[in-house]
């Protein structure tokens, strides 16, 4: 007898309209083709922004240099305020405040000197001694000139006196009484020039003595014993024996240039310094000035007074003297490559808005080296190029360079 199995087959249902397919496992789904698809385009941007952006900017960036380089950069500086006063430096010669020479006022050979080099003399001190035959033989002579004179006047005094008795009683005329008055009045006379020449002489030979004219130092002796003197009363030349200088007070004379000659004015103080005292400086006045320019040097020459009383600073000297001079308080200074030379005038260039140039009119003061003094034309708030082009014109557009500042003034 045959088994039959048991099976049992299930049906499954059929949906009408709808077919089901399995899932391709090698075919991407939509979301992820859309994906794909974008991943594509943003590399293609990309490409094309790569290639194109760098031009857009190199071609940006060579415009905006191009728009630089048309306008000129430039470095500014401003004016800086002048000090209350300021102080010049001006050789100068030291000298005492008395110096003479001393000559011989007749003529010989000199006898004895009594004061050397370095003497220190005192008024009226005996500092050589001439010995002057010729004068003394004519002394001798016009005393013998003098007595004849008086001699001569005697007798010409009691004849006149004899006739004018004698006219009186008619015993000589009147022409020879009025001759005999005459020859009395004209032997007064010889007898006066006779006297004065006399004196002159002694005067002369008084002269024998040299005296010193003041209190000082002998600075210079150039004769000696033996020497022939020549006072200069027969045309020949003089020769100086002594030289004195009195070093307790000196004076000081500096040659201020015709910039400064406004300025210095008597009364302002100067201070000295030398080499030989290298740290200490030595005060004096202004005291006077010649109030003229020289024409040759165009200086003023002007005078300082200064107190040495233990004789320290040597008449003589080179010296340096540091004058204070007071300035205007509407002075600034600008450095001397800010100055524009042109044919109106002189002019610097100024940037009002930071921009634009305009040419500034100024007048300078004193002229420093580097710096120049601007007396007039600035107020001290501008912004001044400095080493403007020659072609630079009012209004042209510039920038100020970043990063850069100009060279301060040196005052």
């Amino acid at each position: 007898m045959r088994a039959e199995a048991n099976v049992e087959v299930k049906e499954q249902p059929v949906i009408v309209g709808e077919l089901r397919h399995a899932p391709d496992p090698a075919r991407p789904s939509g979301g992820r083709r859309w994906w794909i698809a974008l991943l594509v385009l943003v590399a293609v941007i990309a490409a094309i922004l790569s290639s194109v952006l760098p031009r857009i900017q190199a071609r940006t960036q060579v415009k905006t240099e191009t728009q630089d380089l048309a306008v000129p950069s430039v470095i500014v500086t401003q004016p800086k305020k002048g000090s209350e006063g300021q102080e010049i430096v001006l050789p100068a010669n030291v000298q005492a405040f008395k110096d003479a020479p001393i000559y011989a006022r007749t003529d010989g050979y000199l006898k004895k000197w009594y004061v050397d080099i370095g003497g220190h003399v005192r008024a009226g001190q005996l500092l050589a001694e001439i010995d002057t035959p010729e004068v003394e033989q004519q002394l001798r002579q016009a005393r013998a000139d003098l007595a004849t004179a008086q001699a001569n006047l005697n007798l010409s005094k009691i004849t006149s006196e004899r006739f004018a008795g004698l006219l009186q009683t008619d015993s000589v005329s009147k022409q020879e009484a009025e001759n005999a008055a005459g020859d009395y009045a004209a032997k007064k006379a010889t007898l006066q020039s006779a006297e004065y020449n006399v004196k002159r002489l002694e005067d002369l030979q008084s002269f024998q003595q040299i005296y010193a004219p003041f209190d000082g130092i002998i600075t210079a002796r150039n004769t000696d014993v033996g020497a022939l003197i020549n006072s200069g009363s027969a045309g020949g030349p003089r020769a100086e024996l002594f030289h004195i200088a009195a070093p307790g007070r000196l004076r000081v004379y500096v040659n201020v240039p015709e910039g400064y000659s406004q300025a210095a004015k008597p009364g302002i103080k100067a201070d000295l310094t030398l080499t030989e005292f290298a740290d200490r400086r030595f005060q004096g006045t202004l005291v006077r000035t010649a109030s003229a320019i020289d024409p040759s040097t165009r200086t003023l020459l002007a005078e300082i007074d200064l107190d040495n009383p233990t004789g320290e600073l040597l008449s003589g000297s080179y010296a340096q003297v540091h004058i204070k001079l007071p300035r205007g308080s509407s002075a600034f200074t600008i450095p001397v490559n800010a100055l524009l030379f042109r044919s109106e005038g002189l002019r610097v260039a100024t940037l009002p808005d930071g921009k634009h140039v305009n040419l500034q009119p100024i007048q300078i003061g004193q002229d420093y080296g580097s710096d120049v003094e601007v007396v007039a034309g600035l107020n001290g708030d501008e912004k001044i190029i400095v080493n403007p082009p020659d072609s630079i014109v009012a209004g042209e557009e510039v920038r100020i360079a970043s990063g850069t500042a100009a060279a301060g003034t040196s005052q």
